[in-house]
């Protein structure tokens, strides 16, 4: 099997450019060309753009800034011979045939034999491209599609061909999934593959529907999101995202290339209204907006949305259907529904899941691989079959029937079954030959999902569980909305380590959300506040506290494996573990001070000595509080788990997970890898700066506040931050320990939350999701 250690990308555009920036993110060294622009001085001026601009873009292609040193920029012209130096090689160019094959004739002149060349297209077919190329060419050529933007959206569909040497495949897959993360559907080579042949169907349906029967943007837009657990975009939202300008070229693609007996054809019509919008330079969040946009006249931002019937732009209304709330994420009630609303969702979803149904056995290798495409290629919560059973088979086709919708064979199949099982704690698919096969995860991947459906927790309460991950190793799952902490989680944490050191070698943090934590429940926080109860929230610090120091100080090894959001508390449990293992997506901070707070259960003294023990960072006292100010006030959180690195929320020991699906598999063997000799570590002494430090870093916030960059109450939240990483009224002649550090950070935490700005900024964030400056 081919290794891939080099990889060269033809094609800087959007998905070309944003492809070479993520396989830059693995460490991989990226040779990316482009044409030569006529007349242009330099002639790399193309590659070199894009990687500029890609520094620039929000959010961010790369993981780190420093990973674009990685990329070697150049031009077609000059350089395309330093691609026999490339194992895989990626045409990523205008979606035309003649310019594709063009090239490929060039590429075949100077590859090295036996590397890959793969096509980036989303609409011409393998066979197409392959057409009339030389043998060996085709032997070692395979479509790989990725998803916009390339670093976030984790699926990747891959087509062979009946020539595909063998090989190829395996090797684009291993290097795919492991170094970018991605979890690889193997497709058939059928017009859209698997995600866009759906979900294009899905996304015309909706449209049409809409208009047809007189719903508003909003109103669509709710339906077809939260009940069916798609995202809150919906169909509407979502095609402002991807660009409306792209949607008419697909949808006619789609529709020249599949057969005259295809459904997609009895639901496919141009939109003038479309056409139009686009016309006028609405061509979605990249232009002036879509189908929503957001009006700046008089000073105000306010949200529109178009007519779909007149075209004409006004506020938007939150949709008021009482379906969808009846609903709530039940597909079943939504499609039943007798309002406006159920009708529209049953319309949609109904031939949707009909056209899955339809298109499987056709584009992919099984219902399973159908519902990851559309679960990661368009971020469904449940794929399509998952749906289906979660509706019921038997009811989706009495629903199909009695709207004169033909029910396809695969769902016939399915009559009085569903296409999922659990037997003996193994989850089984629906195979197309009507039988039942299990559900197997690749080497290397263990999910929690698979253990909890075999097994009984080993600990827990209605917030947090342990699990018995096998080889000795525990693992420690919170489970509250947004996995937000509070005394409950701090009592399963409590339970956990006496749990561990009885019965364990080890323990992993970890959980299957969306977030590993956004940090302490604000909601509790607020409540207690407002009915003045600061016993018990000052108790809850203490608690915190305690719980956190436990868990540093515990007699065996404790690896965090965060992914998503790491926040507040949530980081503070990180950064008192022996060890993270972390996904490449995680985002972390110490974000208190945007709600009027400060770290209070262990952040500030673990950023202080993260900071005093770097051995290439400065040395003395002053230094590590200085750094740890700059961090904290400004609530500085990490964009990936590199930045976290730069930032020391984890240290340069610490392992990245690019594949989500391997994250606890990954952290369990470094627990292993901890518990022979394992030694808690030892208490940190502290010898902080003191009231010198304090007043230079609130002269460095009056500063900010007087060009306009802090605001009032910014100053008065900093002044508690400096008094802790100053540590109080001590000297460099005085040491403190821990106890003194936590002391000082629960007092200026009381003094704050007492502190009505404090209250304002809660009550802001719960409310909106934004911070209030105030």
């Amino acid at each position: 099997m081919t290794t891939i250690k080099q990889v060269a990308v033809i094609g800087a555009g959007v998905m070309g450019a944003g492809i070479a920036a993520h396989i830059a993110n693995s460490g991989t060294p990226v040779l990316l060309l482009d044409i030569v622009p006529e007349g242009a001085k330099n002639r790399n001026a193309v590659a070199e753009g894009a990687v500029a601009k890609m520094l620039k873009t929000d959010p961010a292609p790369f993981m780190s800034k420093r990973v674009a040193k990685l990329i070697t920029c150049g031009n077609i012209e000059d350089d395309l011979d330093k691609i026999a130096k490339c194992d895989w090689v990626i045409e990523a160019v205008i979606e035309r045939l003649d310019i594709k094959q063009d090239l490929y004739r060039k590429i075949d002149a100077v590859r090295a034999k036996g590397s890959v060349v793969s096509s980036n297209t989303s609409t011409i077919p393998l066979a197409t491209l392959i057409d009339g190329m030389d043998e060996s060419f085709a032997q070692d050529f395979i479509i790989t599609h990725f998803f916009n933007p390339p670093r976030y959206m984790r699926l990747l569909e891959l087509v062979g061909s009946g020539v595909t040497r063998n090989g190829v495949i395996d090797a684009v897959a291993d290097f795919a999934d492991r170094k970018l993360g991605k979890t690889c559907v193997t497709c058939h080579d059928e017009p859209g593959f698997i995600a866009n042949r759906l979900g294009v169907y899905w996304i015309q349906a909706a449209m049409v529907e809409a208009m047809d029967r007189k719903l508003t943007v909003d109103e669509a837009d709710s339906v077809i999101g939260r009940p069916f657990g798609i995202p809150k975009t919906g169909v509407f939202g979502l095609m402002d995202l991807v660009g409306l300008d792209l949607m008419p070229h697909v949808q006619s693609s789609m529709a020249g290339l599949l057969g005259k007996s295809d459904p997609f054809h009895a639901i496919y019509r141009e939109s003038e209204l479309v056409s139009k919008l686009i016309a006028d330079g609405y061509t979605g969040r990249k232009g002036k907006g879509g189908f929503y946009r957001l009006n700046r006249d008089g000073g105000e931002k306010v949200k529109e949305s178009v007519d779909l019937q007149t075209g004409e732009f006004a506020k938007s209304e939150k949709a008021r259907l009482g379906s969808v709330r009846a609903a709530g994420k039940d597909p079943r009630k939504m499609m039943e529904a007798s309002d406006k609303g159920g009708q529209y969702g049953r319309a949609v979803m109904g031939k949707t899941l009909a056209y899955a149904a339809f298109i499987a056995e056709a584009a992919a290798n099984s219902i399973v691989d159908v519902d990851d495409a559309m679960k990661l290629g368009y971020a469904w919560k449940t794929g399509p079959f998952e749906l289906i059973d979660a509706i019921g088979v038997d009811a989706l086709i009495s629903m199909l029937e009695e709207d004169g919708v033909e029910v396809p064979a695969l769902l016939k199949k399915a009559a009085g079954k569903s296409f999922y099982k659990v037997k003996d704690g193994d989850l089984y698919y629906l195979g197309f030959d009507g039988e039942y096969a299990k559900v197997t995860r690749p080497d290397g991947v263990i999910l929690l999902e698979d253990i909890k459906r075999k097994s009984e927790r080993v600990a827990g309460n209605r917030a947090a569980s342990l699990w018995d991950i096998g080889d000795g190793v525990a693992c420690l799952e919170f489970h509250t909305k947004m996995n937000a902490l509070d005394s409950d989680v701090l009592g399963a944490i409590k339970t956990s380590i006496r749990t561990v050191k009885k019965q364990f070698k080890a323990m992993v943090i970890y959980n299957e959300g969306s977030n590993f934590s956004a940090g302490a429940n604000l909601g509790l926080a607020l409540f207690a506040a407002n009915i003045a109860a600061w016993p018990e929230i000052e108790n809850l610090v203490e608690t915190g506290q305690e719980t956190y120091k436990a868990l540093k100080y515990s007699p065996f090894p404790v690896v965090g494996a965060p992914s998503g959001l790491a926040l507040g508390g949530g980081c503070e449990v990180l950064l008192h573990c022996d060890a993270v293992q972390a996904h490449g997506e995680t985002y972390i901070g110490l974000v208190e001070p945007g709600v009027g707070l400060i770290p209070a259960w262990g952040g500030c003294k673990e950023m202080i000595r993260r900071w005093a023990e770097n051995p290439k960072f400065v040395k003395g006292p002053m230094a590590p509080s200085a750094k740890a100010f700059e961090i904290i006030s400004v609530a500085t959180v990490a964009k990936s788990a590199m930045e976290a690195k730069e930032n020391l929320f984890f240290r340069e020991t610490d392992g990245i997970t690019m594949n989500r699906n391997r994250l606890l598999a990954d952290a369990k063997e470094r627990a292993l890898s901890m518990v022979d000799g394992y030694e808690a570590p030892e208490e940190f002494t502290y010898r902080l700066p003191g009231e010198a430090a304090r007043v230079a870093f609130e002269m460095a916030v009056d500063g900010f506040h007087r060009l306009g960059k802090a605001t009032d109450y910014d100053r008065v939240v900093a002044g508690e931050l400096a008094k802790v990483l100053a540590g109080g009224d001590t000297d460099v002649t005085e040491e403190l320990s821990e106890e003194d550090i936590l002391e000082l950070e629960r007092e200026g935490f009381m003094r704050l939350v007492r502190n009505e700005g404090t209250m304002a900024r809660v009550e802001h964030m719960l409310l909106t999701g934004k911070p209030l400056r105030n």
